[in-house]
């Protein structure tokens, strides 16, 4: 008896024991959790795309961007290739094509356009079509015509086999008639045919708590884009990764937890060239955890 209720205690307390390392471990892995996969927003290398795409694509790839974003450049956001072109070249490369940017301020009234735009990413095996800009509006009215017009692109774009979204700048964090526009598109959009992908640098110019936002509305969001700035004379100037205002440990450990897919680095301005801040950006996200 003496024998067997130690025995007892023994693996009682051995179990205890075990959950609470568990419980640690699991703690300490989420503590030191890496990105893993990450992409890049192609018109961070605009200057340089046109003149050799599958050049710049290749040292992209090379780099570490396992993912592209593409968008509506003077060659068409698959760059003057056919879609299966373009998926045999990026397989290639080891790079797969998540999503683009198009034009879909000029489409958006043209259907026929707007949907060979869908066909054409959904035959590349992108998963994603996204409004890259609509720019400020002057009322909510305004806004509500933009809600509905995502609505009906969004239906039309699940019938190619993509998914419509929209990409965020500052204007729409910015509040209007005492509300903020983002929070109105993501109340007023079907769930179900319009995400959104959150630009982590404008929402922060704007002012706006970025966590909070995401504890919020994150399961709306599937893409991010990881750009960072510091504000030079009361305006926003991007820099290369980890050298500005934005918390990327926190923000993205929140949009993990929020369940973001895709990490997207996206840079504008440039300290030196876009390449050699296309390697420190890479460099900095295989290092970074959260």
């Amino acid at each position: 008896m003496y024998m067997s209720i130690n025995r007892r205690d023994f693996l009682k307390q051995a179990g205890l024991l075990t959950g609470g390392a568990l419980t640690l471990s699991q703690t300490a892995a989420w503590a030191s959790k890496n990105i893993g996969v990450f992409g890049v927003q192609l018109y961070s290398v605009r200057d340089v795309l046109s003149k050799d795409p599958k050049g710049i694509m290749t040292q992209l790839g090379q780099m570490g961007y396992r993912q592209f974003e593409s968008y509506q450049g003077n060659q068409g956001f698959l760059w003057s290739m056919t879609p299966k072109e373009m998926k045999s070249f990026l397989n290639d490369i080891n790079v797969k094509m998540v999503s683009t940017h198009f034009n879909y301020g000029a489409q958006a009234s043209k259907p026929d356009e707007l949907q060979k735009s869908f066909d054409m990413a959904a035959e590349a095996g992108l998963t994603y079509a996204l409004c890259p800009y609509i720019g400020p509006q002057k009322s909510f009215d305004d806004w509500k015509r933009i809600a509905d017009g995502f609505n009906k692109a969004g239906e039309m774009a699940k019938k190619s086999g993509v998914k419509f979204g929209y990409h965020n700048h500052d204007y729409s964090f910015r509040a209007l008639e005492g509300k903020i526009p983002q929070e109105y598109l993501l109340a007023n959009t079907d769930p179900k045919n319009v995400m959104f992908e959150l630009d982590l640098c404008w929402i922060d110019v704007a002012g706006q708590d970025t966590k909070a936002h995401l504890e919020k509305y994150g399961k709306r969001y599937e893409l991010c884009h990881i750009k960072d700035y510091k504000k030079v004379d009361g305006k926003p100037v991007q820099n290369d990764l980890g050298k500005g205002n934005v918390d990327f440990k926190a923000v993205l450990q929140t949009a993990m937890k929020n369940g973001m897919k895709y990490f997207l680095v996206e840079q504008e301005e440039y300290p030196t060239s876009p390449m050699e801040s296309m390697k420190l950006d890479a460099d900095y996200m295989k290092k970074l955890t959260v």
